[in-house]
C-alpha cells in the first residue's frame, strides 16, 4: 500500500530465508522474476493490486513451504496448463488470482496436488496463525463476497478464488476431494457443463460462488448437505430444475438463484407445479368392463342439467308448449283409469 512502481528486483539469491514477501497495493509492473524459485522457505507471496504481467509462474509450484499465494488484480494472461515440477504447490491454501487475464480450462493437475486442502484436523491447527512469535502475517481476502482484511490468519483458513477471468470449460470433479476448502469463486467466467456432484464432499464450504457463467442442468441434491455453507451464489447461468431443499438451502434468498429462467421452488415464486401437472391424476371411480366410468356420468349429468334449464327457460318465456300439455292430459287419463280399476279389485274381494 505504498506507490512503489518499477519492478521487482530479480536477485533473490539461493539459501535465502525470507518466509513473507507483501508487495501489496503498489505500482509494480513487469513479469515476476524467477529468482524468486530460490526463496525455499517462503510461506507467503502476496503480489496483488499491482501492474504485474505475464504467465502464470508455475516454477513457484516448487517452493514446498509455500501457503498463500495472491497474484489478484494483475495483468497476468494465457493459460495456466499443467505443472512443470511432480507436486506442485504441497502446502498451498490460499491461491488468488482473481482479476486477471488469465483463459482457457481450469487447472485440472494443480487442483489433484494441493494436498493441504484435503482433509486437514481442524482440531490441531484451529488455535495457531501463521507467522512466529515477532510477525504474523496479515492478509487482505475476498471472504463470503467481501474484501476482508485479516490482521491475522488462521492456518485452517483454506479458499480458492479464480473470478474475473475468462476460464472456460467444465469445472474438475477433482475439486470435490478439497475436503478442508472454506471458500470456492468461480465466478464471472465461461464455464459450461453442469455443477459436479462431487462438491457435496466439500464439508468444510463456507462461502461458494459460480455465479456469471454459463453452466446448466440441475444443482446437485447433494450439495444440500453442505451444512456450514453461508453464502451461495448461482445467479446468471442456465441452470434447471427443482432447487434442493433442506438445511442451509431453505435460509438463502432469490439473489443466490437470480436470471436462472429454468429454475423453480422455494424461495423463488416459480413453482415447479407444472412439471408434476403432466403425470394424469390416478382414476377416483373404477371403470367397468364396457369403459363406463365416472368421466361418462360426469358427461351425462352436465348435458342433462343443461338440457333442463334450457326447457325451464323456454317455458318461463312463451308458457308450456302444446305438445307438453298433451302428454300431461294423456299420462293424467292413463293414471286415473289405473285407480278405477284398482278400486274394482280391491272392492270385488272384500
Amino acid at each position: 500500500m505504498n506507490s512503489l512502481h518499477g519492478t521487482i528486483p530479480a536477485t533473490f539469491a539461493i539459501g535465502n530465508n525470507i518466509r513473507s514477501i507483501n508487495l501489496n497495493g503498489n505500482q509494480l509492473e513487469g513479469p515476476l522474476p524467477r529468482s524468486l524459485a530460490n526463496c525455499t522457505y517462503l510461506e507467503v507471496l502476496d503480489l496483488g493490486n499491482n501492474k504485474i504481467n505475464g504467465v502464470f509462474p508455475y516454477w513457484l509450484g516448487s517452493l514446498q513451504n509455500l501457503q498463500v499465494l495472491v497474484l489478484r488484480s494483475n495483468k497476468f494472461q494465457g493459460r495456466i496448463g499443467n505443472p512443470k515440477t511432480k507436486f506442485a504447490f504441497p502446502n498451498l491454501r490460499i491461491i488468488d488470482i482473481s482479476n486477471n487475464r488469465f483463459n482457457g480450462p481450469l487447472p485440472k493437475k494443480y487442483f489433484e496436488y494441493l494436498k493441504a486442502m484435503m482433509n486437514v484436523e481442524e482440531r490441531e491447527v484451529a488455535l495457531k496463525y501463521m507467522g512466529n512469535n515477532y510477525y504474523q502475517d496479515s492478509l487482505n481476502i475476498m471472504i463470503k463476497g467481501q474484501y476482508i482484511e485479516m490482521k491475522r490468519v488462521l492456518t485452517i483458513l483454506t479458499s480458492i478464488d479464480f473470478s474475473n477471468n475468462s476460464f472456460r470449460g467444465e469445472m474438475p470433479k477433482i475439486i470435490g476431494s478439497l475436503k478442508s476448502l472454506k471458500g470456492l469463486n468461480f465466478s464471472y467466467n465461461n464455464l459450461i457443463g453442469y455443477i459436479p456432484s462431487s462438491f457435496g464432499n466439500l464439508t468444510n464450504l463456507e462461502w461458494l460462488d459460480l455465479s456469471f457463467n454459463k453452466l446448466g442442468g440441475e444443482i446437485p441434491s447433494q450439495l444440500a448437505d453442505l451444512t456450514s455453507l453461508e453464502v451461495l451464489n448461482l445467479s446468471h447461468n442456465q441452470l434447471t430444475g427443482h432447487i434442493p431443499s433442506g438445511n442451509q438451502f431453505n435460509t438463502f434468498n432469490n439473489d443466490s438463484y437470480t436470471e436462472n429462467l429454468g429454475l423453480c421452488g422455494f424461495p423463488l415464486s416459480r413453482t415447479c407445479d407444472n412439471q408434476e401437472a403432466k403425470q394424469p391424476p390416478p382414476p377416483t371411480m373404477q371403470q367397468d368392463e364396457n369403459g363406463f366410468g365416472w368421466r361418462a356420468v360426469s358427461i351425462g349429468y352436465a348435458c342433462g342439467t343443461i338440457f333442463g334449464m334450457f326447457m325451464g327457460y323456454l317455458v318461463f318465456k312463451i308458457g308450456k308448449p302444446k305438445w307438453l300439455v298433451r302428454k300431461v292430459k294423456l299420462e293424467q287419463h292413463i293414471m286415473l283409469r289405473r285407480l278405477k280399476n284398482n278400486a274394482h279389485k280391491c272392492g270385488g274381494r272384500r
